[in-house]
């Protein structure tokens, strides 16, 4: 499906120079000489390459056409993550390099979207939230002040993280799965 090079957001899956291309990043820059263009920061899904590029609203970019199927986790042997449709049971297997950090935020039974690009997988999405438990976190320093200072903590899925002083181990605490930052005290 063909776009002009302003309707292309955040998110979207395009085919540029012959490969797939997540956007990440979209500016719209409106120069005080020249026509007005979209600045787009591209991450590539086969390569792993990104990209900066210009696109004028008089380009047409190719919209690749991605199915979004809600899968549930099942369970993870030797690399390979393996999901089943609800509504049709079948099961699909992805590898570790495709799921990226965000394997770690994995627990059975939790429902993902994932977007096929001709019947292959191609991203996943998880939950914008999920519930996780602190393993270890320093101690706060009094004096501290709560809204500029962080402190660094281990969740129990073994990812880094910065909470605020009043955090402690052992405490749930919601978690961003897009950005992997804390949200807030459960």
């Amino acid at each position: 499906m063909k776009i002009s090079g302003n309707e292309i957001k955040n998110g979207m899956i395009i085919e540029h120079k012959n490969d797939l291309w997540e956007v990440l990043k979209t500016q719209h820059v409106k120069p005080g000489k020249g026509g007005a263009f979209n600045q787009v920061e591209m991450k590539s899904i086969n390569k792993e390459t990104k990209l900066n590029e210009r696109f004028r609203s008089s380009d047409s970019i190719e919209r690749a056409i991605v199915e979004e199927i809600d899968y549930n986790f099942l369970y993870e042997d030797k690399g390979e993550f393996y999901f089943i449709d609800n509504k049709t049971f079948e099961q699909i297997s992805l590898k570790k390099e495709l799921l990226g950090e965000k394997h770690k935020f994995l627990n059975e039974g939790l429902q993902v979207t994932i977007g096929m690009y001709n019947e292959i997988p191609i991203k996943i999405e998880l939950p914008n939230q999920i519930e996780c438990k602190i393993n270890t976190t320093d101690a706060a320093i009094k004096g501290q002040t709560v809204s500029s200072s962080y402190k660094p903590a281990l969740l129990e899925n073994g990812i880094n993280i910065l909470v605020p002083p009043f955090v402690e181990s052992g405490d749930n605490i919601l978690v961003d799965t897009r950005t992997i930052e804390y949200i807030k005290k459960v």
